[in-house]
């Protein structure tokens, strides 16, 4: 395992740009990374194993949705660092519900292929949000509330923030139940936005939860690195 491991030019990045096509039809599907850990879990398994930079962690293709990749082959390019997998493609590629992540055509906007799944149920609905803000990034902002909110930058972003912090405290106080629920819906999806704003996924808010779960709170606050 170790040789076949070291046939990919680790040197040059820590991350292996992988492209994903389909064993049957050569579409591509998809391109994610892959590091070492990912790389000898995806040889083992022959199921696909990436790391995500938004995640910040490795995730099995599939492990929300059972969509999953089973591995045909494996070919390295001529300089060792870009790898090609072909894969037998359980359900569909794509978070959108789509075969392939490449559906829009870049000049034109046009998009070429219609959703084949609803995958919300799947991702649930935080996740289902977090993809649609990011994107929302390339919308037009006069039709597109939240590319208008992304156009106004950090400070317009943040300031959504506490303003909404602030409406829910209100209707807390004021003992009022569906107010409370509003206000806080209204103050996840403007988080939302600011995390996206980042590239930082909700994912990371449950590894950080699930980190914290049966610690104490001063347990928790002497483990934060100063």
């Amino acid at each position: 395992m170790e040789e076949i491991l070291n046939r990919v030019d680790w040197q040059k990045q820590e991350l292996l740009p992988v492209i994903i096509q389909d064993s049957t039809t050569n579409e591509v599907l998809m391109m994610a990374y892959m590091n070492r850990e990912a790389l000898e879990l995806s040889l083992k398994t022959k199921i696909a194993h990436y790391f995500s930079r938004s995640k910040q962690r490795i995730w099995k293709k599939g492990e929300s949705s059972g969509h999953t990749q089973e591995i045909e082959s494996f070919n390295i390019d001529c300089d060792n660092d870009t790898l090609l997998i072909k894969v037998k493609q359980n359900g569909v590629a794509c978070h959108t519900g789509r075969k392939s992540c490449f559906f829009t055509e870049l000049e034109s906007g046009t998009v070429a292929s219609e959703v084949e799944i609803n995958t919300q149920a799947a991702y649930g609905i935080i996740d289902t949000l977090y993809h649609t803000i990011q994107e929302r990034k390339n919308a037009d902002p006069e039709t597109s509330w939240t590319a208008k909110l992304l156009s106004k930058g950090e400070n317009t972003i943040l300031k959504k923030v506490v303003e909404e912090a602030g409406e829910y405290c209100f209707a807390h106080k004021d003992n009022d139940e569906p107010e409370m629920v509003y206000e806080a819906a209204d103050l996840t999806y403007h988080m939302l936005v600011a995390l996206a704003s980042k590239n930082i996924s909700p994912d990371r808010i449950k590894q950080e939860l699930a980190r914290r779960f049966g610690m104490s709170g001063i347990e928790e606050k002497n483990s934060r690195v100063d």
